[in-house]
């Protein structure tokens, strides 16, 4: 039997964000760069990596979105042959954003990719669900959403993968915490909009609000990777972060500069935060009785048909 010592080793991850700052639509070139910010992490590499939303090819490509797709395997791959140069066969589990191409169907698409001696396998895929059309987004236009929000057993315990907007639909993170979800990942690609009183980025001010009012509800870690640089004319604000299960700010990235910050996860701090503010039990408990309501617009009946 392990010790308390080992018990509260094995409780702990140690967590890296790359907030990359891609050359858009240049694949090779910024995967040739996070080779660099891996070997950055080599002296003491992490257990867990997280990149943003569509890492390595940028976000505003509209209809170049075709010519980057990636397979899922194809990126899982390069993510893991990266990895082991700069680290050779250290165990690491990588998350990061990327445009896929599945069979000719496209998508906004995020992997959890566990690398080690053995090779590397596809632990869990995310497609985006949420594709905005509003502002200077067209998403939709250009990409297929996904269907499903599904947890995985990352390195770090139970976890989730939600792609910018999905999280801004207060249902997503609910459903990822409702399904066991202790860590929520959140692969962003956010452009910056608006100057608020205190002369901050009122987007970012908004993000900020969002990642840590979820982090209270749910009692969980929230893990935002944000892409940073310009593309253009529109600048991401890169604002990485790690927000604790009691809504705290353990780290934050810069706004525009390619970056790494570090921290480290612990279940235990879930397991008291859960504790001391029992929402998600209660939620449990009354969740049932919210989704009989008839008034929703969901599925009733055999086969999935909607009554009238």
């Amino acid at each position: 039997m392990p010790s308390p010592e080992d018990r509260n080793a094995a409780s702990q991850v140690a967590l890296a964000i790359v907030q990359t700052k891609p050359r858009k639509g240049r694949y090779a070139e910024n995967l040739a760069d996070l080779a660099q910010a891996f070997e950055q992490l080599a002296a003491e590499p992490p257990d867990l990596v997280v990149l943003p939303e569509a890492a390595l090819t940028g976000y505003f490509l509209e209809g170049a979105v075709y010519d980057v797709a990636l397979t899922a395997e194809r990126f899982a791959s390069d993510l893991a042959a990266t990895w082991r140069t700069a680290c050779g066969e250290r165990p690491v589990e990588l998350i990061g954003g990327f445009y896929e191409n599945d069979d000719g169907t496209y998508y906004n698409s995020a992997v959890a990719v566990r690398a080690d001696a053995g090779g590397w396998r596809i632990e869990h895929r995310h497609r985006k669900l949420f594709l905005p059309t509003y502002g200077v987004f067209d998403e939709a236009r250009f990409v297929s959403r996904g269907r499903r929000l599904e947890t995985f057993a990352a390195v770090c315990g139970c976890s989730a993968i939600a792609i910018c907007e999905d999280v801004w639909h207060s249902i997503v993170p609910t459903i990822a915490a409702v399904k066991g979800a202790r860590v929520l990942f959140v692969p962003s690609a956010a452009p910056g909009r608006g100057i608020d009183g205190a002369g901050e980025l009122t987007s970012v001010v908004r993000w900020h609000e969002v990642l840590r009012s979820i982090a209270l509800e749910h009692g969980m870690y929230v893990v935002y990777a944000g892409l940073t640089g310009f593309e253009g004319g529109k600048g991401m604000t890169g604002s990485s972060c790690v927000v604790d299960p009691r809504g705290e700010f353990r780290v934050r990235a810069p706004l525009t500069e390619a970056s790494i910050v570090r921290a480290v996860l612990d279940w235990r701090e879930v397991e008291l935060a859960r504790a001391g503010l029992p929402l998600l039990g209660d939620l449990a408990d009354v969740l049932p009785d919210l989704l009989l309501d008839d008034q929703l617009p969901l599925p009733r009946g055999i086969g999935g048909a909607c009554t009238p």
